[in-house]
């Protein structure tokens, strides 16, 4: 499953370094990653209710009406517990972290070696709490547990997420829902994307599901379901949520 990574900074320049520094992290660490930018808190406030799920935010503090302190302890007050870090040109701000538990503070100009440290940290704690996907269904957002979908099927105009008690409509298309769930899953097929945890056994035309189901695994795309599978299960893809 993709980390899901905000930056929310009003200076192009900088938002510019850290994006660049972040995708040379992952990079760096084989991670797949899923980048937005905002240029202040105002803008992130307002794609928050269509957008929550975030795993960490790279968070200016001085910014404009509303600073990155301020935008700290709103998430806070709404419930939100993602992983917050502060980028500042500025020490002074540093005990308010405390109030919103911060993760980190990284001072301006931002070290490539310090800003690596903190998002393996940042990605390491949040692979040891239980991953959700928000997906847009007919009936509205839904929260779905990684742990519990078993496999995506592509229709010509729809797209069904098919869990081991019940299947939704979602309106992410099959490859968006590929990008979202990262090593957590492979396509065996043009219109199947599977979950690697409940797969069974693998044949060369086949896979077998943990609750019997059978998919179908396309010739070309043979090769990569054979050598996920075989990575995932020796520890090499994934880390038991």
């Amino acid at each position: 499953m993709a980390f899901r990574i905000a930056i929310c900074e009003d200076q192009k320049v900088m938002s510019d370094a850290l994006a660049g520094q972040v995708s040379r992290w992952a990079e760096a660490r084989r991670t797949a990653i899923s980048l937005s930018r905002f240029p202040n808190a105002e803008s992130f406030l307002f794609a928050y209710p269509e957008d929550p799920g975030f795993d960490l935010l790279l968070l200016d503090v001085e910014m404009g009406e509303m600073n990155g302190v301020r935008l700290a302890k709103e998430l806070r007050a709404r419930k939100d517990d993602v992983q917050i870090v502060f980028i500042t040109g500025y020490p002074d701000y540093m005990p308010e972290g405390y109030d919103v538990a911060a993760l980190h503070y990284l001072l301006k100009p931002v070290s490539e070696e310090k800003l690596f440290e903190v998002l393996d940290r940042a990605h390491t704690a949040s692979r040891k709490t239980e991953q959700v996907i928000l997906c847009p269904t007919e009936q509205g957002k839904v929260r779905i547990p990684v742990r519990e979908i078993l496999y995506v099927e592509a229709f010509l105009h729809t797209t069904e997420l098919h869990t081991a008690g019940k299947t939704y409509r979602v309106s992410h298309s099959i490859s968006e829902l590929e990008t979202i769930l990262g090593q957590e899953a492979v396509r065996c097929h043009r219109s199947y994307l599977v979950l690697l945890r409940h797969v069974l056994r693998i044949s060369k035309t086949e896979l077998v599901l943990t609750n019997g189901e059978v998919l179908p695994i396309s010739r070309s795309a043979a090769p990569q379901v054979h050598t996920a599978f075989v990575k995932y299960y020796a520890g090499d893809a994934h880390e038991a949520l």
